[in-house]
C-alpha cells in the first residue's frame, strides 16, 4: 500500500489489508479488522453542515467520508478498493486534484462491480448500486421498496428471512451464502449468487439495516458441479464386469442429479460380450435398452428390450455421425413422428431438454446415452454437451471392459464345459449325479471312470486361477487322470504322480516370460479320487488337499470319512500320501464335493449332510435340494459336487475258481469257463473266444507267474475274464517270429478282447481282458 493507505478492501467490502497508519489513527489492531467488513468502521452522524454524514471512527474523532480518498488497486487478478486519507495541500502550494476524496460508500455504489444492497431494518431494499441492477436484469422501481423475495424470483424464497434476521438481530456477518434465482431475461436458467449480508449500525449502536453484497456465480458453481458430477461417475460407475450392471450404474449416479431420465441403450452384440462394430453404425444394427432411470415416468420400451434407432431422429442422427445431440423439446418437433410411441412417452414425463451422445470407443460404437430434464429443471446448455461426452466416454470404458471381461468369461466357460463329461455314463453297480456351481475363480472338475473288473473311478477336483488359464489347467488335470486311471493304479499312487505332473505344468508356467500374466500366478489343484469295487463293495480313497467325502447310509445317517489329508497338488511340500478302504452298503450315497460349495463361515459339511440325509430322494433331487439350501448367496468360487449311490452285483454274475498251477490248469479253466458261460446262456462265438483268452492267460500265469492262480468270470456290460497269480513280473506283448513256438499268447488276447490290461496289488497281479457280450 501507499504510505497514505489506511486499508485495502476487496469487491465485496471485507477488509484484506491494514496498515500501521490505520491501527495507529483508529486504535484498531489488524487482527481484529482483516477478514471483516469495512461498514463496521463507519458510523452516520452530524456533518459541518447539519445534515447527516458517513464518518469513520479515530481515535482524533470522527473522519467524514469527504475527507477519505478511494482508488482502484488490482489485488490477485480482481479489482479493489485502497482507502486513505485526503492528503494536505503540500507546503509549496501545489492544489491536489478535487474528485479524489470522494465517498467510499458513492463510489461502492457507482463504479464497483460487485451487486450491493441496504436494506432497512424491516428488510425492504432502500438502495441498489448499478452493479445489482445491470447483473439482474432489473429497473431500481421494480426492486426498491419491496421485500427481497418479493423483488428477486428467488428458488428458495423462504430461506431469506431465515438468513438475514439472525444477521439483524445478532451483527454476526453471513458470507458467501449461495442464493438461487430464475430472471426473465435467462428464459428459466436459474443462476446462482454469493450473498454476503453485514449489518449496518448508527453513532450510538442503533441498528439501521443491511447491506448485502452479491456476486454472480453462476458459472463457478457449475463449473464445481460438473466436476463433482464427472468424480462421481468415475467412482461409482464401472465397480462391476458386467455389461448390463455397469449400464444401470451409470444412470444410477446420473439421476436424478443431472438428469430426470437416463437411457442407455447398448448394441447387442456387446451385451453377448462380441466385438462392438466399427462407427458410424448402420441402421440395422439393434439395440438393446440396457438401463433405465426416471423420476418422473414409466420406461416407454423396457429394459432387455432390442430395436433399432428409428431413422430421421436425434438418436439415429448422433450413430450416424457419431456427434452428440442438443434438442429442445417441444410438441411440434417434427422428428417426433418417426417414433410415436417416443413421443408420447415425452409429452407425458413434460420433457422439455434432450441430450443423446453415442457411446464410441477407439472408432467402434457401443451404443448410445440419452438424457432428458422434465418439468421445471433447469434445460440443458451447451457447455453441457462437453459434459456428457466425458461421462459418455468414461461409460464406453466401462462397458468394454465388462464386455472384454464378459467375452473371456464365456470363452472360458466354454472351453471349461467342453472339458467336463457331457454326461456320465453308465457305470456297473454305481448310479451318479452331479452338480456344478460356476464362477469367475478356479475351475472344477468331477468324472467317473469305467475300470475293469465292473469297478468304477469317482474323481472330484479344483483347479486354482480364474478364466481360461484355469480351465484349461482343469482340462489338462482331468486328461491326466484318464491316463493315470488307464494303468489301473492305487489311488494314492495315482495322486502322487498326479502331483509329478501338476508341478510340471508349473515349472512351464513359471518359465512363461515375465510379462506374461500367469508367469507369477501360483498352479495348484485340489483333488479327491476313490475306486468303488461293487463285488466286494470296498471302496478305496485319497485326497490332496481336498475335504473330506461323506457317507450317506440307507437308513439317513451319515459320517464324515476318515481319509487321510495330504497337501494340494502342485505345492512345494511333497509328503507321502495315503489311502484309506471302507465298506459301503448297497444303497449308500458317497458325495464328493470341493470346498468351495460350503458356505464361507462353514467349516464341517453340516449344512450338506443334513440334505442328503433324504437318502430316498433321486440323486438329481438330491442336487437341487444343495442348490436350494445354499439359497442366494453366490459360492466361493467355482464348485462342483458329485454323487454316488452304489449297488453290488448278483452273486450269480461272478464266478471264482482257484487253478492247479500245473500244465493242467489252462485246460482245467476252459472247462470251468465252457460250463459257466453256458449257464449264462452266451452264443458260441462269445464261448469260444473266452475260452481262447482263458487259455493264454492261465499258461501265461502259470509259466511267468507264482501261485496261487485264480480264475475270475464277471457277467455285467461286458464279459470279463481274470486271471491272478502271486507274481509281480510285468507281462510283456511280444510280436514272436514266426519260427517262434511261444510268446504269442498276449498278442493273441489283445487280437481278441475289446481291451485288456495288468493291475497290481499286495498280493500279485491280475491280467484281465474284457469282450463285447451278444446274448442268444
Amino acid at each position: 500500500m501507499r504510505g497514505d493507505a489506511l486499508m485495502i478492501v476487496d469487491g465485496s467490502g471485507v477488509i484484506t489489508e491494514w496498515s500501521h497508519e490505520a491501527t495507529s489513527l483508529l486504535g484498531v489492531p489488524a487482527s481484529e479488522v482483516l477478514g471483516f467488513p469495512a461498514t463496521g468502521l463507519f458510523t452516520v452522524g452530524k456533518g459541518n453542515h447539519g445534515g447527516d454524514e458517513l464518518q469513520l471512527k479515530s481515535r482524533e474523532g470522527r473522519i467524514a467520508a469527504r475527507d477519505l480518498r478511494a482508488r482502484p488497486v488490482l489485488r490477485d487478478r480482481a479489482v479493489a478498493w485502497e482507502i486513505g486519507r485526503q492528503p494536505t495541500e503540500p507546503a509549496d502550494g501545489t492544489h491536489v486534484a478535487a474528485g479524489m476524496g470522494a465517498s467510499l460508500i458513492e463510489a461502492l455504489f457507482t463504479q464497483s462491480p460487485i451487486g450491493l444492497h441496504i436494506l432497512d431494518p424491516e428488510l425492504r431494499v432502500v438502495r441498489v448500486n448499478t452493479a445489482a441492477l445491470a447483473m439482474h436484469g432489473m429497473q431500481a422501481g421494480s426492486v426498491l421498496g419491496r421485500l427481497l423475495p418479493e423483488a428477486y424470483p428467488l428458488s428458495e424464497p423462504a430461506d431469506v428471512d431465515t438468513v438475514l434476521r439472525p444477521v439483524l438481530e445478532q451483527g454476526r456477518p453471513s458470507l458467501d451464502r449461495l442464493v438461487r434465482a430464475r430472471f426473465p431475461v435467462d428464459h428459466g436458467r436459474e443462476r446462482v449468487f454469493s450473498v454476503s449480508t453485514f449489518r449496518l449500525q448508527g453513532a450510538q449502536g442503533a441498528v439501521l439495516g443491511l447491506a448485502l453484497s452479491t456476486v454472480d456465480v453462476t458459472d463457478r458453481e457449475r463449473a464445481h458441479a460438473h466436476t463433482a458430477i464427472v468424480a462421481d461417475v468415475r467412482e461409482r460407475v464401472g465397480r462391476t464386469l458386467d455389461v448390463v450392471t455397469t449400464c444401470q450404474e451409470a444412470a444410477d449416479v446420473l439421476v436424478p442429479g443431472y438428469a430426470d431420465i437416463l437411457v442407455v441403450e447398448v448394441v447387442d452384440e456387446v451385451v453377448r460380450g462380441e466385438d462392438p462394430p466399427i462407427g458410424p453404425l448402420s441402421r440395422d444394427v439393434p439395440l438393446r435398452r440396457a438401463a433405465f432411470r426416471s423420476c418422473v415416468a414409466e420406461p416407454v420400451h423396457p429394459v432387455g428390450d432390442v430395436r433399432t434407432a428409428p431413422y430421421g431422429t436425434p438418436f439415429g442422427q448422433a450413430l450416424s455421425d457419431l456427434r452428440p445431440r442438443l434438442v429442445e423439446l417441444s410438441a411440434g418437433s417434427s422428428w417426433l413422428a418417426a417414433d410415436p410411441p417416443r413421443a408420447q412417452a415425452i409429452r407425458a414425463s413434460a420433457a422439455h431438454s434432450l441430450i443423446t451422445a453415442p457411446l464410441t470407443l477407439r472408432g467402434t460404437v457401443l451404443g448410445l446415452m440419452s438424457l432428458y430434464r422434465c418439468g421445471r429443471t433447469e434445460p440443458y446448455a451447451e457447455d453441457d454437451i462437453d459434459l456428457t461426452l466425458d461421462l459418455a466416454a468414461h461409460t464406453a470404458l466401462c462397458i468394454d471392459n465388462a464386455r472384454r471381461f464378459t467375452r473371456e468369461r464365456t470363452i472360458a466357460a466354454t472351453t471349461q464345459r467342453r472339458l467336463l463329461p457331457q454326461s456320465p455314463g453308465p457305470r456297473t453297480a454305481v448310479d451318479t449325479a452331479w452338480l456344478r456351481l460356476p464362477a469367475d475363480m478356479g475351475a472344477s472338475w468331477f468324472d467317473t471312470i469305467a475300470l475293469p473288473g465292473a469297478r468304477t473311478a469317482l474323481v472330484t477336483g479344483n483347479a486354482t486361477g480364474h478364466g481360461i488359464s484355469a480351465a484349461t489347467t482343469m482340462g489338462q488335470l482331468r486328461t491326466a487322470i484318464h491316463a493315470l486311471a488307464a494303468l489301473d493304479l492305487e489311488p494314492d499312487e495315482l495322486l502322487a504322480r498326479l502331483h509329478d505332473t501338476t508341478g510340471r505344468l508349473a515349472e512351464e508356467r513359471a518359465a512363461l516370460p515375465p510379462a506374461d500374466p500367469l508367469h507369477n500366478e501360483t498352479l495348484t489343484a485340489s483333488c479327491i479320487y476313490g475306486v468303488y469295487d461293487p463285488i466286494t463293495r470296498i471302496c478305496t480313497i485319497a485326497r490332496a488337499g481336498h475335504p473330506a467325502p461323506i457317507v450317506v447310509h440307507p437308513d439317513g445317517t451319515s459320517h464324515v470319512c476318515d481319509v487321510p489329508a495330504s497337501p494340494l497338488l502342485g505345492c512345494a511340500e511333497d509328503l507321502p500320501r495315503a489311502s484309506t478302504s471302507f465298506e459301503l452298503a448297497e444303497g449308500s450315497i458317497l458325495a464328493f464335493y470341493t470346498a468351495t460349495l460350503l458356505p464361507e463361515a462353514e467349516t464341517e459339511p453340516g449344512l450338506l449332510r443334513s440334505v442328503l440325509s433324504r437318502s430316498d430322494r433321486s440323486l438329481e433331487t438330491l442336487c437341487d435340494d444343495v442348490v436350494y439350501a445354499l439359497g442366494t448367496d453366490p459360492p466361493r468360487g467355482d464348485a462342483a459336487l458329485l454323487l454316488s449311490r452304489t449297488s453290488g452285483i448278483a452273486p450269480d454274475h461272478v464266478a471264482t475258481w482257484r487253478l492247479t498251477p500245473d500244465a493242467t490248469a489252462a485246460g482245467e479253466a476252459r472247462a470251468l469257463a465252457r460250463r459257466q458261460l453256458a449257464r449264462w446262456n452266451l452264443d458260441d462265438e462269445t464261448v469260444f473266444t473266452a475260452e481262447l483268452i482263458v487259455s493264454e492267460l492261465t499258461t501265461n500265469a502259470v509259466h511267468y507267474g507264482a501261485p496261487p492262480v485264480q480264475l475270475r468270470l464277471i457277467l455285467e456290460r461286458t464279459l470279463t475274464c481274470e486271471v491272478t497269480d502271486g507274481g509281480r513280473s510285468a507281462p510283456h506283448l511280444r510280436h514272436a517270429p514266426v519260427a517262434d513256438e511261444g510268446g504269442r499268447g498276449l498278442f493273441i488276447v489283445s487280437q481278441l478282447a475289446h481291451q485288456w490290461g495288468t493291475r497290481y496289488s499286495q498280493n500279485g497281479k491280475t491280467i484281465w481282458a474284457e469282450q463285447p457280450l451278444a446274448r442268444r
